[in-house]
C-alpha cells in the first residue's frame, strides 16, 4: 500500500496565544493523475490506489485532533473527504473556493505538454479560457485570511487539489518563481501549518 507523506511547517510568526493549525491535504490518485493528465475542474473520481491512499491517511490522521473538515467540491476531494471524516466522525463541509485551478483548454492534456508547461509559467495570464494563477491566489488568500479570523485555537484540515496546496504554501512562504512552480504536493500527501 502506497505510503502518504506528511510534512510540517513551523511559521515564524505565531504568536502562540490563538494558535490554529492548518493540515491541508491534497486529494488521493485519480485515473487522470496516472496518465499524467491536467486535471483541473475536471471532475474525476479517485481510482482504487487513490481510495487506499485516502484511506491509509485517514488513520493517520486520527492523531491529529483535527475539529474542522472543509473540502473542494470536486469529486476526487469530496471522495477523499468522505474517508476520513468516516474515520474521523467528523462531518465535513465543502467550500468551492478549495477547488482546482480551471485549466481551460488545456484540461486532460498531458502535463509534459510543452505550451502548458510554458502557460504555467505565467502567473498573470488566463489559461486558454480557464483561470490564471493569480486569480486562484486570490481567493485561496481569503479564504486563508477568512479562517485566521473566524477559527482561532482550532485544528482545521482542508482537502483541495495539486494547484491549491502549492498556493497554501506560498500564503505561508515568501517564495521565487522557479520554487512556486516546483512546489509539488504528493496524491494524499499532508501539510502542517501554524497561525
Amino acid at each position: 500500500m502506497p505510503h502518504s507523506r506528511i510534512h510540517t511547517y513551523e511559521i515564524l510568526y505565531s504568536d502562540g496565544d490563538d494558535e490554529l493549525t492548518l493540515y491541508v491535504v491534497r486529494h488521493g490518485l485519480t485515473k487522470w493523475n496516472e496518465e499524467n493528465r491536467v486535471c483541473g475542474i475536471s471532475d474525476i473520481p479517485l481510482a482504487d490506489r487513490g481510495i487506499a491512499q485516502a484511506t491509509e491517511l485517514s488513520v493517520q490522521i486520527k492523531e491529529k485532533q483535527v475539529e474542522i473538515i472543509l473540502c473542494s467540491p470536486l469529486i476526487r476531494a469530496k471522495q477523499t473527504a468522505e474517508i476520513i471524516s468516516a474515520a474521523l466522525l467528523k462531518p465535513y463541509t465543502v467550500d468551492p473556493r478549495l477547488k482546482e485551478q480551471n485549466y481551460g483548454a488545456f484540461e486532460g492534456i498531458l502535463r509534459t505538454d510543452e505550451t502548458f508547461k510554458a502557460a504555467k509559467r505565467h502567473f498573470p495570464h488566463r489559461m486558454l479560457g480557464g483561470e490564471s494563477i493569480l486569480q486562484v491566489t486570490q481567493r485561496i488568500f481569503n479564504f486563508l485570511d477568512e479562517l485566521k479570523e473566524n477559527y482561532a485555537s482550532r485544528n482545521i484540515l482542508i482537502v483541495t487539489h495539486g494547484g491549491v496546496c502549492r498556493v497554501v504554501h506560498a500564503y505561508f512562504h515568501d517564495l521565487s518563481n522557479e520554487q512556486y512552480y516546483h512546489f509539488h504536493a504528493d496524491n494524499c500527501g499532508m501539510n502542517e501549518y501554524e497561525l
